[in-house]
């Protein structure tokens, strides 16, 4: 297992608890770990990762589980529209939206923060808290 990232995210970073699936295990690591600076704790083969902040056992999980490739749900579906993810202030958010920037990947300003997704298309609300902007 690789984790060879400079600056990990924030370990005071709030996620909760949350599995995705994905299509590319690969690069759907590479965008949690590398651009958004998730730690990679584990993996199960080429079907499933597990990420995290701070050290805990994981706040996200992926897997390919549906099938590698699968689309994803057609708009309408029902399904996540995104999740969030709570940096502790609003410094570390900064931070951040300039790190996925860095690395390329599309993001949008959403309230209170940003939006990226994911190669798969899973959403990624990124947030500080209120009091800390």
């Amino acid at each position: 297992m690789e984790n060879t990232i400079d600056q990990p995210i924030h370990t005071q970073t709030r996620i909760g608890h949350v599995h995705l699936k994905v299509s590319d295990l690969e690069r759907a690591v590479q965008f949690y770990r590398d651009a958004l600076g998730f730690e990679l704790m584990q993996r199960m083969g080429n079907s499933a990762a597990f990420l995290s902040a701070g050290g805990y056992h994981h706040h996200i999980g992926l897997n390919t589980w549906a099938g590698v490739g699968a689309p994803p749900p057609p708009p309408g579906a029902v399904g996540l529209r995104r999740f969030e993810v709570l940096l502790p202030d609003a410094g570390s958010l900064d931070e951040l939206i300039a790190r996925v920037r860095e690395a390329g990947v599309p993001i949008v300003d959403a309230p209170g923060g940003a939006e990226a997704a994911d190669p798969s298309g899973n959403v990624a609300r990124l947030l500080a808290p209120p009091q800390s902007k």
